[in-house]
C-alpha cells in the first residue's frame, strides 16, 4: 500500500505531512486509515508537545477522492466515506465513527495541532483543517464545505466544531450553497486563524514556540477549551444518521451523475 502520510518528530513538534501530491492528498481508503492511525499514535508519543499538519505539494486536501464518487455513480452503492461500506451510526471510536476519527482524532489530540493549508482544502478536507486547534492559510487558499455538491451533508465533525467558530447565517449560507471561499474571507469568518506567505513554516514556528511551554500546562489548556463546547456527542451521531438517510438515494445519486457527466442535476420532490 502506498504510503499516504509521513510523520517526523524534532524539537517536541510532530511534522505531519499528507504525501499524495499527485491527488491533491484526495481521501482515499488509505488515506482515512493512515489519518486515523497517525493521530492515534501520536496522542500516545511521549515527547511531542504540539503538531503541524500539512500537505504536500499544491493542496492541502482536495477533499474525497473523485474514484469513490465514480464508484458510486456506476453501482449505486454507499459508504463512499472511508473506503468500504460502513455503518456510520456505529460509534467505533469513542463519540465518532471512523470517518469522523480521521477529523475528531485531531481535535481530541492532547496537544495543540495547527493545519497549514496551501491550495484548496475542499469537503473533507476541509473539515480536516477543521480538527486543528489553528488554521494558517495562505493568501491564495480556498475552502469549501463542498458535501452539497455530490447530495451529502458535511459528516466527518465538521459540524460540532463549525458550531463554535462561524456565525450562523453564514454557516448555512456556506453549507447550503457549496461555494468556494478565498483565505481572507475565511479569516473573516473565523475560519482561519492567520493568512502567512509560508504557512507551514508559519505554523512550525508556532508549533516550536508552544512545545518551550510546560507540557502540563498546555495539556491542561487544552482539555479546558474543548471542554468549552457544547457537548458534540448528538451532532456527530445526527450527521452520521442524515448522511446514511442521503447515501444512495435517488437525488444523492443524481448530483454524483450530473457531477461527474458535466449536466445539470434533474433533481425530484420525493
Amino acid at each position: 500500500m502506498e504510503k499516504r502520510v509521513s510523520v517526523s518528530i524534532s524539537e517536541g513538534v510532530a511534522d505531519v505531512r499528507l504525501v499524495r501530491a499527485d491527488k491533491m492528498n484526495a481521501l482515499d481508503a488509505a488515506m482515512f486509515d493512515a489519518l486515523v492511525a497517525t493521530s492515534a499514535r501520536l496522542a500516545h508519543e511521549k515527547g511531542v508537545r504540539a503538531v503541524v499538519l500539512s500537505g504536500e505539494g499544491r493542496a492541502f486536501c482536495a477533499g474525497l477522492d473523485m474514484g469513490r464518487f465514480a464508484a458510486m455513480k456506476d453501482s449505486g452503492g454507499n459508504g463512499i466515506a472511508g473506503g468500504e461500506e460502513r455503518d456510520l451510526k456505529a460509534r467505533t471510536h469513542g463519540l465518532a465513527n471512523f470517518p469522523q476519527a480521521a477529523v475528531w482524532g485531531w481535535r481530541q489530540l492532547p496537544v495543540p495541532v495547527i493545519a497549514a493549508i496551501q491550495g484548496v482544502a475542499f469537503g473533507g478536507g476541509f473539515q480536516l483543517a477543521l480538527g486543528a486547534d489553528m488554521r494558517f492559510l495562505s493568501p491564495d487558499a480556498r475552502m469549501s464545505i463542498m458535501e452539497i455538491k455530490w447530495g451529502l451533508v458535511p459528516d466527518m465533525a465538521g459540524t460540532p466544531i463549525l458550531a463554535s467558530l462561524v456565525r450562523d447565517d453564514i454557516l448555512r449560507e456556506l453549507t447550503y450553497t457549496g461555494r468556494i471561499f478565498s483565505a481572507q474571507e475565511a479569516l473573516s469568518y473565523g475560519l482561519a486563524t492567520r493568512i502567512c506567505d509560508d504557512p507551514r513554516a508559519a505554523a512550525l514556528e508556532v508549533a516550536r514556540e508552544i512545545s518551550g511551554k510546560s507540557p502540563d500546562a498546555i495539556r491542561a489548556a487544552k482539555r479546558l477549551l474543548n471542554n468549552l463546547s457544547v457537548d458534540p456527542g448528538p451532532a456527530l451521531l445526527a450527521e452520521s444518521v442524515e448522511e446514511m438517510k442521503l447515501m444512495g438515494g435517488p437525488n444523492q445519486l443524481e448530483a454524483v451523475r450530473a457531477n461527474m457527466e458535466k449536466r445539470p442535476p434533474r433533481f425530484v420532490d420525493v
